[in-house]
């Protein structure tokens, strides 16, 4: 049966640990609740892992959905060419599934690994590292449409593209299916310690952020442009410029989502003001924002 909370608080269910309460909060615990759910036209919100989100500090209105357990469970099996058909639900969390995939000898996730979230969010963010994204290991999503059916789209259908993708308008992520390589555990550990170790060397990861603000304009990184503007350690409250990398905002202990918001801003006009760059937002607003 559907959990159902009421006036839950965001702020536990966020990587910013920031933002205010849902109206109701629902977990559907079976695909058959989550297309009933989705059918009935409520759904204002559909929250994953809580990254790459801002969530407003008066909360959301209506109904907040969120995946319960029974989508994160994980089969595979075997498929063409040597590859390794993994079944996975939306709500699983990247590292976690980019861990277990190792542990049973498959590459492919190895980017996966120590990126905040669940596989919901990271096929709509199209997530990713240098090493790889999404796009390269999907071969199809299942979602529920906002009528409340269940449909199965492949991977080119997804639309997928730098942090971005296209799916249906109103959809739901249920889950999906990936293939990968087998490959030798050492060295997809090696890896996945690798890419984590050099974001940890970069990244303020000891501190609750929303992942990266602002995607990397072609030819150039997002993090440059806001150090060149000298905005790396700005701060307004509780939020803060990250001083370690300037394409993150980190909540120091008690910052709000006004006071995250009202550095963006200033950080997206002293970057079109002194060199004249527009800046586009990775990070979604969710609920009401003062302009």
């Amino acid at each position: 049966m559907t959990r159902i909370l009421r006036n839950e608080k965001l702020c536990g269910h966020t990587t910013f640990r920031i933002g205010g309460p849902a109206q109701k909060l629902a977990e559907p615990q079976s695909l058959e609740e989550l297309c009933a759910l989705a059918g009935s036209g409520e759904i204002t919100f559909v929250l994953g892992g809580g990254a790459n989100i801002l969530v407003s500090d008066s909360g959301v209105d209506g109904t907040v959905l969120r995946l319960g357990p029974e989508f994160g469970q994980v089969e595979f099996a075997p498929a063409q060419n040597g590859l390794v058909r993994v079944k996975a639900g939306a709500a699983t969390r990247l590292t976690w599934l980019a861990g277990w995939a190792m542990r049973q000898g498959l590459e492919g996730l190895e980017f996966g690994f120590g990126i905040p979230g669940s596989l919901g969010g990271a096929l709509i963010m199209n997530a990713g590292t240098n090493i790889g994204q999404m796009q390269d290991v999907t071969e199809a999503v299942t979602l529920v449409t906002r009528e409340g059916r269940e449909e199965r789209i492949g991977a080119r259908e997804a639309g997928f593209g730098y942090r971005t993708s296209s799916f249906p308008q109103g959809a739901i992520i249920a889950g999906a299916e990936l293939l990968l390589r087998p490959g030798e555990k050492s060295s997809i550990q090696a890896a996945m310690r690798g890419g984590y170790m050099k974001r940890k060397a970069s990244q303020p990861l000891d501190r609750p952020s929303a992942g990266s603000v602002y995607k990397n304009p072609p030819g150039d990184f997002a993090g440059r442009i806001i150090e060149a503007c000298g905005m790396k350690g700005e701060r307004i409250g509780d939020a803060m410029v990250s001083p370690m990398h300037a394409n993150f905002i980190v909540n120091m202990g008690a910052a709000t989502a006004g006071q995250v918001y009202s550095l963006m801003r200033l950080v997206e006009k002293r970057a079109l003001e002194r060199l004249g760059a527009r800046l586009e937002r990775e990070i979604k607003l969710v609920g009401r924002f003062d302009e």
